[in-house]
């Protein structure tokens, strides 16, 4: 596990990221890390098709590669050309087979996360530097930073969330009322996959006790067609002058939106995560996942160790994660029927005074957030 050392800062640096959004996002530090430490350097991001989003404004970014999660042999061949030593350096931040052949092909140098023992050790011989991958004690974040650490520069743990002024415009125009004058929560209801979900009584328990305290109702969501419908079903029971932007809005828009709110509530999912980075007071409600491994990053969080413990509720800056109170949280597992559209006991069974007594905290750490 060597350091590496340079004479003078790489020119260009590829950060390989081939996973969820949720995992793209949260290599953000990492980049800002280099650029902070070397600001001339330009750095490039290798992410799967479809998750290139939620890296649209950031500055510290040259430019994002994309690559299909399943590519066909052609498509795979002309990648590899096109990348082969197109880097002074490439970080990666996966163990798998992929995206270590990638920082292999692209760059002279190398390092990246890798896992022990003699199956692996053929990866962490194509890396001149390595750290250890750890799914389960160590921070998505913490994990990306160790990088920093293994290339001589100081980490920097903060989450990069990014918009332009025309996405503020759009957020405005989408709104139907004057978001500068009118306090607003954020809610996303619906994660990519049931087991992360809360009740639609719950939701509807909280949106009414927020509307009573005088905020209107906003709503987030994807552009999948079974979001859009769940959303739009469950808008119908909320109260009336909820706006339904489920569909309409992208990763950097979506960041715009929740920075102006005077608190958003959210599953384990990656809009979750982008609130967190704006600094708004973040409520993220946790069933099965692993908080030490996905729990949100705080705004200022300055520490590299994970702000979350296994078991418990907590709050750390901006950010309240609850946690379900059954034995078995967390169960790491995919819910209690143990596929994605199970459901979770555990979430199942959070009441809505839990979340609005959280919420209510929220709200006053903000103060006057609006």
């Amino acid at each position: 596990m060597a350091t590496l050392h340079f004479a003078q800062p790489p020119g260009t640096v590829l950060v390989i990221v081939t996973r969820r959004i949720g995992d793209v996002l949260l290599a953000t530090p990492l980049a800002r890390s280099v650029k902070r430490a070397w600001p001339d350097t330009a750095i490039d991001f290798l992410v799967f098709a479809g998750t290139e989003g939620v890296l649209a404004g950031n500055p510290d970014l040259r430019r994002v590669l994309t690559i299909s999660e399943r590519p066909g042999p052609r498509e795979h061949i002309a990648f590899l050309r096109q990348i082969r030593r197109r880097y002074d350096l490439a970080l990666c931040t996966l163990p798998g087979d992929r995206p270590t052949l990638y920082a292999w092909q692209a760059a002279r140098r190398r390092a990246g996360l890798a896992l022990p023992g003699l199956k692996h050790a053929w990866k962490r011989a194509l890396l001149d530097a390595w750290c250890p991958f750890d799914d389960l004690e160590t921070h998505a974040v913490s994990g990306n930073l160790s990088l920093a650490e293994r290339i001589g520069i100081a980490p920097c743990p903060e989450v990069v969330a990014g918009w332009s002024t025309a996405d503020a415009s759009t957020v405005s125009a989408a709104l139907s009322f004057d978001a500068s004058a009118t306090r607003y929560a954020v809610l996303h209801l619906f994660p990519k996959f049931r087991y992360k979900a809360w009740t639609a009584q719950g939701w509807q328990a909280l949106a009414n006790w927020l509307a009573g305290e005088g905020l209107r109702i906003v709503l987030t969501g994807g552009g999948a067609a079974d979001e859009i419908a769940y959303v739009a079903r469950l808008a119908e029971q909320l109260p009336a002058d909820a706006v339904n932007l489920a569909g309409r809005l992208d990763f950097p828009q979506v960041a715009c939106l929740i920075a102006g709110a005077a608190v958003y509530v959210g599953p384990d999912t990656a809009t979750t995560h982008l609130a967190a980075a704006t600094g708004t007071p973040t409520v993220a409600l946790f069933g099965p996942s692993n908080p030490v491994r996905w729990g949100p990053w705080p705004t200022g969080y300055a520490d590299t160790a994970s702000p979350f413990a296994m078991r418990g509720s907590r709050t750390v800056n901006n950010v309240t994660l609850i946690q379900g109170k059954k034995h078995c949280v967390p169960c790491l597992l995919e819910g209690c029927e143990r596929h994605v559209e199970s459901r979770s006991d555990c979430l199942d069974e959070m009441p809505a005074a839990r979340v609005i007594d959280a919420v209510r905290g929220a709200l006053i750490r903000g103060g006057g957030k609006s």
